[in-house]
């Protein structure tokens, strides 16, 4: 099936969980990331029962602490 992660159109197998894809991402520090799936966020209990469907749209994102 077709989804687009970060922009990038991409083909994963089907049944394919949030958990997954962000071990076949390779996604840095995954325990910091926070992800969204059609602009809705996921709760991190969330990403092992999160099965991805044809057309998602999925973003990983990083939240950083800063300023003065």
């Amino acid at each position: 099936m077709n989804i687009t992660v970060a922009g990038v159109k991409k083909e994963v197998r089907d049944g394919i969980t949030v958990a997954q894809l962000i071990i076949d991402e390779k996604v840095e520090t995954p325990e910091y990331v926070t992800v969204t799936v059609n602009d809705e966020f996921l709760e991190n209990t969330q990403f092992e029962e999160t099965v991805l469907s044809e057309g998602d749209n999925i973003e990983f994102l990083y939240f950083m602490g800063g300023g003065q």
